[in-house]
């Protein structure tokens, strides 16, 4: 017998604000570089800075308990999405209002930000996390 988690619609924090200083500064220097580079690619955006340990506790599920692709192995209280401030961020890619998820766009920001100290999640041993960078 499996335990079926239901998801609510609660919604991660995009706000740069719920990021440690660091995150913040390198998220917007990358972001600027990234302008200058590429001025004519999607741009990076914010998709998640804080995140609950309810709504982690959401996305552990999935795959476990709930259908889908396993998309995390933190449980809740062990992603730095969990903390606040937060010591991770999560990031797509913005082109004319449709969402880009082209691995190489991911991998271009990370060659701007890895620089900063900042690890990227697309160089993650199990499960690669592209929009995923921390500290």
């Amino acid at each position: 017998y499996r335990q079926k988690t239901i998801i609510t619609k609660s919604m991660a924090s995009r706000d740069i604000y719920d990021l440690e200083k660091k995150l913040q500064d390198a998220f917007v220097e990358a972001k600027e570089k990234w302008a200058y580079l590429y001025p004519l690619r999607a741009v990076p955006f914010l998709t998640c800075t804080h995140r609950t340990n309810r709504e982690q506790e959401q996305l552990f599920a999935i795959g476990r308990t709930i259908p889908g692709k396993i998309v995390t192995n933190a449980k809740p209280g062990q992603s730095k999405h969990n903390s606040l401030p937060s010591k991770a961020f999560d990031i797509a890619f913005n082109l004319y209002g449709r969402i880009d998820w082209d691995p190489l766009l991911f991998k271009d920001f990370a060659d701007i930000i890895k620089p900063m100290g900042i690890t990227w999640g697309g160089d993650f041993k199990s499960i690669k996390d592209r929009p995923h960078f921390e500290i």
